[in-house]
């Protein structure tokens, strides 16, 4: 591990951070409020986020971010660079490599539009919240040290909204590299959840001359951790996480190489993955279908009712 020392113990069930889960203290009545049908769902933001890879002499090691524990969203918990798709990173073709669109949207279930906005989203957001540049000048480059005073302007600019990602690569005369992007698994937010996100998972190898820091204003550490010692951190309740970030841990965790996880990630299952939520006489039970591991029994009694509508989303890290 590298950066920093990933060890948070956390241990309070009241606040749904038991063993190093992560859910809301809010979510057992507002399961019994859609149960009861005075709860709408809200609709999902379609988020894309990276798992950065780089090999060292203990295997590879993934990059991951601690969210500030201020945040409304998953404070605290450890997950990957990533975050929702700009409304302009579909707003027109932009310079591309690799796969094409239409193989895009073909491995992420949506249209050619939607899969050049979650392509970009999963680019730019590791821009923005790691400084790591997936683009080249050519369809077989990538540029080198991104940690200059014009790339941080470009950078910030990005984050503020005052770029696209297409005026970007414009600028700079870049190609976007989706050949260095593999898809690895889809999530979406649960349907009790106020904040809700429909999340591409993506696997990407650490390029040559590029180093990451920490460039994210939602984090407050950084650290390069191999898959296993992650999630034996989140066993052990050490490391609070998300049921996603766990899985994909897990999955990362057989390859033995960033190239390995690059090249297994066209035989993953892309079928999203949607907690379920059931009431059993006074405990609701918690599951996430074929990841039986997360399954939560959650006793008592509601504590306050949730509202009727609950709040939109929120810009953040995605489920």
């Amino acid at each position: 591990m590298a950066n920093d020392r990933a060890s948070d113990r956390v241990d309070d069930p009241a606040s749904g951070r038991a063993n190093g889960q992560w859910y809301p203290p809010e979510w057992p009545d507002r399961i019994r409020a859609l149960a009861a049908g005075t709860l709408t769902p809200v609709t999902p933001k379609r988020a894309a986020t990276v798992m950065l890879l780089k090999d060292t002499g203990d295997g590879p090691v993934v990059h991951m971010l601690r969210r500030r524990t201020s945040m409304a969203f998953a404070g605290g918990a450890y997950a990957y660079p990533g975050g929702g798709v700009d409304p302009r990173d579909d707003d027109r073709e932009i310079g591309w490599a690799g796969p094409t669109r239409a193989w895009w949207a073909d491995r992420l279930g949506v249209d050619e539009a939607g899969a050049q906005a979650i392509v970009c989203a999963a680019v730019r957001e590791t821009f923005e919240e790691a400084g790591v540049l997936l683009a080249g000048p050519t369809g077989d480059s990538v540029v080198g040290d991104t940690t200059g005073a014009d790339w941080e302007a470009d950078r910030a600019a990005l984050v503020a909204r005052e770029l696209s990602f297409a005026e970007f690569l414009d600028r700079r005369g870049l190609v976007l590299r989706s050949d260095l992007l593999g898809a690895w698994a889809r999530w979406i937010t649960p349907e009790f959840e106020s904040r809700r996100y429909d999340t591409w998972f993506f696997v990407a190898a650490l390029p040559e001359g590029q180093r990451t820091r920490n460039a994210s204003t939602e984090a407050d550490r950084t650290v390069w951790i191999t898959p296993a010692d992650a999630a034996a951190g989140y066993d052990k309740g050490e490391l609070l996480m998300m049921p996603p970030t766990v899985a994909t841990l897990r999955g990362l965790a057989e390859c033995g190489t960033a190239a390995e996880a690059l090249a297994s990630a066209p035989g993953r299952d892309m079928t999203p993955v949607l907690a379920r939520a059931r009431l059993d006489g006074g405990e609701i039970v918690l599951s996430w279908p074929g990841h039986d591991e997360f399954t939560k029994h959650v006793p008592g009694t509601p504590s306050h009712t949730a509202p009727a509508t609950p709040s939109a989303p929120t810009p953040g890290a995605p489920a």
